[in-house]
């Protein structure tokens, strides 16, 4: 099973507040036993949202908002993607990992839909699409 595993921006990373020399250690420590355990496919840290746009669908219509965006505590400061057994293992890492800001943070886990979850929606033509669009993907996120 693969989860995304979603680090919630703070006031301080919304501000542009870069970790410390420790926190970054901390973090680095964490990242290397996730490695060795086979568990982390992919992680990152994401700049502010004042560096970011969203772009917003109504019909056949796209609009363009420039960053920055309210709630920090609704936006997103970095992630991971993960491949554990279950959503408990995956929580057991989450409580093992280094505060990743300087006072109260949240991290935030989610499955990632996989084909069989999707049923007979997923034609056998549909599901052939998405295996060579996946083969087709570059290497490294």
């Amino acid at each position: 099973m693969r989860f995304m595993v979603i680090v919630k921006a703070t006031n301080e990373t919304e501000a542009g507040v870069l970790p410390t020399e420790e926190q970054l250690a901390a973090m680095g420590k964490f990242n290397e036993e996730l490695v060795n355990a086979g568990v982390m496919l992919a992680g990152e840290g994401l700049q502010p949202s004042s560096k970011g746009a969203r772009v917003r669908f109504s019909g056949a219509e796209r609009t363009v908002i420039d960053g920055p965006f309210a709630e920090s505590k609704e936006l997103i400061a970095g992630f991971w993607l993960w491949q554990v057994a279950s959503m408990e293992e995956a929580i057991e890492w989450v409580k093992r990992c280094p505060n990743p800001g300087n006072g109260d943070s949240e991290i935030e886990i989610r499955q990632v839909f996989e084909a069989d979850d999707f049923g007979p929606a997923l034609t056998p033509e549909l599901r052939a699409q998405e295996e060579q669009l996946r083969a087709r993907q570059r290497p490294n996120i």
